[in-house]
């Protein structure tokens, strides 16, 4: 990605130099960067804000009680996983923040379901079936309210910001049904080839 970048921005101020244009690059670029700035402070203004309300409900055992109560969806989504591994929780604070759109809160809880799902396996230098089936998810994950895109919508002036909430579940509500499939199909295919191997 690096080279496809890097050589993009070659071509384009190469190609500006030999129409009398780099000029006018200079400036975008500079415009770009002002806009840069901008977006990332009001995009770290949410996500402080977002990041401090998980770490709150971490600290209060509301993520742990949502943990239990989500229980039997994790079960069966993730049945090789032990109903007393840390990695649970990490699970359900993850799947918590993403419906919620808040994907940035999300992060940290992910990283660490990441973590303690390895330790579970911890002889193999490989990705194991459950920590794949929860980056499918992750990736996939259903979102009520996508609190990112309606900031960014507001910061480039949307008139109405809120406007792409219906088409996100929409959206979103395919990609982890897809999702949830596709994990159950592997699960079963991986259950009947260990059956048929003994």
């Amino acid at each position: 990605m690096n080279y496809l970048w890097g050589g993009m921005m070659v071509v384009g101020v190469v190609y500006a130099a030999l129409t009398g244009n780099l000029g006018a690059v200079t400036d975008q670029a500079l415009a770009s960067a002002k806009e840069a700035v901008s977006l990332c402070i009001t995009m770290a203004s949410a996500m402080a804000f977002w990041v401090g309300i998980m770490r709150i409900a971490e600290r209060e055992g509301m993520v742990e009680r949502i943990a239990q109560r989500m229980g039997p969806v994790l079960t069966f989504l993730f049945p090789s996983v032990p109903r007393e591994s840390e990695a649970r929780t990490h699970i359900a604070a993850n799947m918590v923040a993403n419906i919620l759109g808040l994907g940035w809160a999300a992060t940290p809880a992910g990283l660490m379901a990441m973590k303690e799902l390895k330790q579970l396996d911890a002889r193999s230098g490989r990705a194991t079936d459950a920590m794949c089936d929860f980056l499918i998810l992750n990736i996939s994950s259903l979102q009520l309210i996508p609190v990112s895109i309606i900031a960014y919508r507001s910061e480039y002036g949307s008139v109405s910001p809120t406007a792409i909430v219906g088409p996100a579940i929409l959206a979103t509500l395919a990609s982890t049904l897809a999702a949830v499939v596709f994990i159950k199909l592997r699960q079963i295919l991986d259950g009947k080839r260990a059956g048929a191997k003994r």
